[in-house]
């Protein structure tokens, strides 16, 4: 194994590749570019992955490199943490959703949320890992958004909109897997 060069970033030593990509920032304008940048920011998540999203998009939570990116964080740490927040959970429901069936099955470690009636108004999107890098859109109902994988400030900025909707709301128990 060859040696790797590292560079001390807020208190822990990282491959300095690491260090000059830790932001990079993009514009994000199709659906496509929206699943690939949540799939990195998802695979930059250490300890927490934080998704406020109105149905579960299928084509971005229920695709296969999602799925493979939460299977990989979960399995790897035994402390890892998601949290969805879910602004209109009918249709997520009625058409399925494989992030679900795994969310069931891994129920302390994923957490599904339906947001409050008065708390549904809110039009954005986003995916936050560690406090630290997100992918967001102002309008859930479009594809144009940014994509940051190291933007601390504006990431907790998100997270405390999202951490006054959690907190309000009660866990949905559809969302529960049912032990008979």
């Amino acid at each position: 194994m060859g040696w790797v060069q590292t560079l001390k970033i807020h208190g822990k030593y990282r491959p300095m590749q690491q260090a000059r990509e830790k932001n990079t920032r993009q514009v994000i304008s199709t659906k496509a570019e929206f699943r690939a940048a949540v799939v990195e920011v998802g695979a930059l998540a250490t300890r927490s992955l934080t998704i406020m999203t109105h149905d579960l998009e299928p084509y971005i939570y229920d695709h296969n490199d999602f799925l493979e990116t939460v299977k990989r964080f979960l399995l790897a740490r035994s402390f890892a943490r998601i949290r969805v927040l879910i602004m209109d959970p009918g249709r997520t429901l009625k058409n399925g959703n494989d992030f679900v069936s795994i969310g069931r099955r891994l129920n302390s470690y994923i957490e599904f949320r339906n947001a409050r009636e008065e708390d549904r108004d809110h039009s954005e999107a986003f995916c936050i890992a560690d406090a630290t890098a997100l992918v967001y859109r102002a309008d859930a109902n479009r594809w144009h958004g940014m994509a940051d994988t190291y933007e601390p400030a504006v990431a907790r900025l998100y997270l405390d909109t999202f951490e006054a909707i959690w907190e309000a709301c009660d866990p949905g128990p559809e969302f529960r897997q049912q032990h008979l």
